[in-house]
């Protein structure tokens, strides 16, 4: 018996946390229709001042839901969400399940050509998009199964009062497009279609990841995966109907989709939406509705630290705070800490494990490798086993870096009609990550970096993850993002991106000097160029390979 089928990580669990939890719904809209059962009047949704309850999401959602299958929509068919953080998501998802319908997130940021592709291999069949983005949708339609495009307005749901932050904002309705709000009240007071309910292992979203290599592919997130999760961040983070969950991260992605989207529709608790992140309207946000539970990426935190009406916030309220999506530097925590008195919580997941597999218990603090100075992404959560393994696959010692392997409720079965690649990432059923790490003799899991990240410099290993860490230590670092760069004497070598914080100053030999002094020889940056932002997903990940197209290009 290897140390990882002890699970030492249970000894690290927060009292009273069970090694497992029973899965209480079979999909994830008996959840909600639960929800519904147990406080209809309890508020479901804040949108910016704007309030609607668990009662009326689920009218709007049974009126959708009618009239998607009045344009056509049936079950097992696919309806793409292409929105911003806006109510009109959660009703979306709501009425496609009720509709029979499979959900595709799509982030808003796409392009045509980047739409095409997750359109056509999908085979989405319906469209519900901001009026803005119509254009993208209409331009690559004709390539599609599209037969239909719902559209919508971030200026829905709020009323005569108009936020700041959409100011400006105009109604741009086309003529060849279904509205979605004049769908609703068209079936207002309709029953949903009379459809099989969905089980366990039906699908409930298909969300497209990059995975490890190739094209986008489609993780298919069952109704199983989703309801484990949602029960998951619940449990292990204690929260209930008093609390208020803060939506910072996209609700296309998987953390948005589970650590808000579907907490909130199973405890059921308030989610907080501002229709895209900004740092002055999310502490604005946290104010007003005393928000208690975050997850979300690390530049968002380092945002909001950032903003010039910082030291001035209240955010006491804010008790439960966990990031996820991108690495976190032991630096940035403390910084946080000390600004707002609140420690950032660790968590891990990916789209194939449908968010979090790793979390760090809510009422301890994560450890810092000494070695490296990673800091631990948690343990692993209910019901979940996680192995280090080496390139034969075998199991390795606690201390000894290797991949990361999953198995457990939250896994997806596979990829969107691709079995090569299920294969190749999920064989029989444990998923892959390509992820590199190692587990202590405590059970704590740290992330050294993705296998085609490591920077190979005269034969020395070095991860970018340890160089950026010790970069975030220097007070004028706001971000940092390291790569690997020809070379002509070591092959490659290290070369930092860095931005500064507001008002703060420090030129690329500082930082140099800063690393040289508290790393070996072989690993610190021998290049550093200061920019202005780092490049970035919407969920917060930076995008190491536009820096490399920089250097490149």
């Amino acid at each position: 018996m290897s140390i990882y089928d002890q699970r030492p990580w249970l000894d690290v669990y927060d009292e009273g946390t069970p090694a497992g939890i029973e899965i209480e719904h079979p999909s994830a809209l008996a959840m909600f229709r639960a929800a519904v059962r147990s406080a209809p009047d309890r508020p479901l949704l804040h949108y910016f001042h704007a309030t609607r309850t668990v009662g009326e999401v689920d009218a709007d959602s049974d009126a959708l839901a009618a009239g998607l299958a009045g344009l056509g929509v049936s079950p097992g068919d696919r309806v793409a969400v292409f929105l911003q953080n806006v109510p009109q998501w959660m009703v979306t998802m709501l009425a496609a399940w009720k509709a029979g319908a499979v959900v595709v997130p799509v982030n808003p940021m796409l392009r045509e050509r980047e739409l095409q592709v997750i359109l056509a291999d999908s085979g989405a069949t319906t469209v519900v998009a901001l009026e803005s983005l119509r254009p993208v949708v209409t331009a690559v339609q004709a390539g599609t199964d599209v037969r239909t495009v719902i559209t919508t307005s971030e200026l829905e749901y709020l009323g005569d009062d108009v936020p700041k932050l959409l100011a400006g904002t105009a109604r741009d309705r086309a003529a060849d497009t279904v509205d979605l709000l004049e769908l609703i009240e068209a079936h207002r007071g309709a029953r949903p279609p009379d459809v099989p309910e969905a089980g366990p292992d039906d699908v409930a979203l298909l969300t497209y990841t990059s995975g490890t290599t190739g094209p986008p592919k489609g993780a298919m997130n069952t109704h199983r995966n989703v309801v484990f999760n949602a029960q998951t961040f619940r449990d292990w983070l204690r929260l209930g109907g008093e609390d208020v969950i803060l939506g910072v991260a996209p609700l296309f992605h998987i953390t948005g989709l589970i650590g808000h989207l579907a907490v909130a529709v199973l405890i059921p608790a308030p989610l907080v939406l501002g229709f895209r992140f900004d740092a002055g309207t999310v502490l604005d946000l946290i104010e007003r509705w005393r928000a208690t539970f975050v997850v979300g990426a690390i530049p968002v935190f380092v945002a909001m630290m950032n903003h010039e009406t910082a030291e001035r916030r209240d955010l006491s309220s804010l008790t439960k705070v966990y990031s996820g999506g991108a690495p976190v530097a032991p630096a940035i925590v403390e910084a946080f800490e000390k600004r707002f008195g609140h420690y950032i919580h660790n968590a891990y997941g990916l789209t194939e494990t449908t968010s979090p597999s790793h979390v760090g218990p809510l009422t301890g603090r994560a450890p810092v490798d000494p070695t490296s100075g990673a800091l631990s992404i948690g343990v692993p959560v209910f019901d979940t086993m996680v192995r280090i393994v080496g390139e034969d696959g075998q199991d390795l010692p606690a201390g000894q870096v290797g991949e990361i392997v999953i198995s457990g409720p939250q896994v997806v079965p596979g990829y969107w009609n691709k079995p090569d690649e299920t294969a190749h990432a999920l064989p029989a059923g444990v998923l892959h990550t390509g992820d590199v790490g190692f587990m202590d003799a405590e059970g704590w899991f740290y992330i050294v970096d993705r296998k085609k990240d490591q920077i190979n410099a005269g034969g020395y290993k070095i991860w970018p993850r340890e160089v950026e860490d010790v970069l975030y230590e220097h007070d004028a670092v706001r971000e940092a993002a390291v790569i690997g760069v020809p070379d002509d004497y070591r092959g490659e070598t290290v070369k930092a991106f860095v931005s500064l914080r507001p008002g703060a100053s420090a030129g690329p030999e500082e930082l140099i000097t800063h690393c040289r002094e508290r790393m070996a020889a072989y690993k610190y940056p021998r290049q550093v160029e200061i920019i202005d932002e780092l490049p970035k997903t919407v969920s917060g990940k930076i995008l190491r390979r536009e820096l490399r197209g920089r250097v490149s290009g």
